[in-house]
């Protein structure tokens, strides 16, 4: 049997060479760990999925993404920061579940209450707390695995990606002058869609806004009953920053840092005990160096956390 080169056109031997050459320039360096590698992976299919999806619904979106396998993700740094982030939240969150035991069930307390309880009108934070929850069930899919909600991703990034797509599906519809037309309709009309759209960081920012003086408490609450997700949202709110932004700089700060990040919400370090030991705990997670950097303009809208 005869080797030949990969169908990308990449020279395997080149490529083999050039990640051992990347090794050996740093082999004490953390790397992505094969689960890390799967879920990020898993991700970014399931968002390139979704942004072909609001662009054409006829898109072969199995093809896109083995042909992308192939040659390469197009923008493929402008989407490792978003995957990597909802992949270790993603690990953190079943790691605590895995760990935390279940609330435990009330005891019936008769009909009457029950019936009480359900005509009850929501509070407003209730609502907004129920908001909050609904935008993060948006970032999984069907079968429960983790994704990333188009609501969610940065305008930029959103654009980037569409752009990608639609030069894909363009080489695909090319000689029909009708849907290459259509095509340019088509990512204008996705453009404000998405502008349109409400993610975890809106939710969350709304919760902030509500809680008023409660949010020390609230943040407080999440953190005892690991609802990690609360807690992300209240202190991008807090920070001003984006929800993937403020998960991967909470997920990768050290112990020593917590304090200072989470300082807007006046958390002291007894309720911050199970935040550090849940991310003791975590394995394989990659500690950054934040140490002489200040979280509020590092987390600050436009800033690149990376």
């Amino acid at each position: 049997m005869t080797d030949s080169v990969s169908s990308s056109g990449t020279d395997p031997l080149s490529a083999r060479l050039r990640e051992l050459a990347d090794y050996l320039s740093a082999p004490a360096a953390g790397r992505l760990t094969e689960e890390q590698r799967a879920l990020s992976l898993g991700i970014a299919r399931r968002l390139v999925a979704d942004v072909a999806v609001w662009l054409d619904l006829a898109i072969d979106t199995d093809g896109l993404w083995f042909e992308w396998l192939r040659k390469g993700v197009p923008g493929a740094e402008r989407l490792a920061h978003i995957c990597f982030a909802r992949a270790e939240e993603h690990r953190w969150r079943e790691q605590s579940a895995q760990r935390t035991p279940p609330p435990p069930i009330l005891a019936d307390t008769g009909e009457a209450n029950s019936e009480a309880a359900v005509d009850a009108p929501m509070s407003d934070i209730d609502r907004a707390y129920l908001a909050l929850q609904i935008a993060d069930r948006r970032r999984f899919d069907a079968l429960g695995h983790p994704a990333l909600a188009i609501a969610d991703l940065d305008g930029e990034v959103f654009r980037g990606l569409l752009r990608d797509v639609a030069a894909w599906r363009l080489a695909e519809v090319s000689q029909y002058q009708a849907r290459a037309a259509q095509l340019g309709d088509a990512v204008r009309l996705a453009t404000e869609r998405h502008a349109a759209e409400r993610g975890m960081a809106d939710a969350g920012a709304a919760y902030h806004k509500i809680l008023g003086a409660g949010v020390s408490e609230a943040a407080g609450q999440a953190i005892t009953r690991h609802d990690w997700p609360t807690l992300i949202a209240l202190a991008a709110a807090a920070l001003g920053s984006s929800y993937d932004d403020m998960a991967l700089t909470l997920l990768t700060a050290e112990t020593a840092a917590l304090p200072s990040l989470l300082a807007p919400l006046h958390l002291d370090r007894t309720a911050l005990a199970p935040l550090e030991a849940s991310l003791a705990m975590l394995p394989s997670r990659a500690v950054a160096d934040h140490s002489a950097r200040n979280f509020g303009e590092m987390l600050a809208p436009g800033r690149d956390t990376q």
